[in-house]
């Protein structure tokens, strides 16, 4: 089990089947505002397609490929942050993140993530933590910005969005950088 507790009202843990119902009802109160840069939303269209969703999840966390993290504020859902791959041959995860739309401007996703690198770096031991934003999404990008991520560069196209393709910004946060910071 997963669980760093980021303030009084705060915690991140790991996400279980029993969060299927809470985590489509934000999704689905938050459809429009997620869809303008997460290309899973429109596929989201049922309960069963979460449910699906959190057993994939909860596979790969077992199988300890990657690690989903619900993000509870006030003991609600808010949003997810997650290590996607966790590619151990390179020492390296990348980081993906969204929040509910009434969840915004509260400081919970640069908590989350904070404690996503402190774990990546003290008990995965990678070396590498990379973080990508599409390049207009301003507020996804002032995470690494906010916690000094250098920006390495952008990818041009890197992904479809439902009818067009959006450039992604690459982050990074190395070791040894990391523990300069703290």
């Amino acid at each position: 089990m997963f669980s760093f507790e980021l303030d009084e009202d705060t915690l991140l843990r790991d996400i279980r089947r029993e969060d299927a119902e809470e985590l489509f009802r934000i999704t689905d109160a938050s459809r429009d505002y997620l869809r303008d840069w997460l290309p899973w939303v429109d596929a989201t269209a049922a309960i069963d397609d979460t449910k699906g969703f959190i057993d994939s999840c909860v596979r790969d966390y077992e199988d300890h490929r990657s690690l989903t993290a619900a993000i509870v504020h006030k003991g609600q859902i808010a949003g997810l942050a997650s290590y996607h791959l966790i590619n151990r041959a390179n020492r390296s995860v990348s980081i993906g993140y969204w929040l509910g739309e009434a969840y915004q401007g509260k400081g919970l996703m640069t908590k989350a993530v904070t404690a996503l690198v402190d774990y990546a770096f003290t008990e995965l031991h990678v070396n590498r933590v990379e973080i990508r934003a599409a390049s207009g999404n301003k507020k996804s990008r002032a995470i690494p910005e906010r916690l000094h991520f250098v920006h390495e560069g952008t990818v041009r196209q890197a992904e479809f969005l439902y009818d067009h393709f959006v450039d992604h910004e690459i982050y990074g946060m190395l070791a040894e950088d990391w523990g300069k910071l703290s």
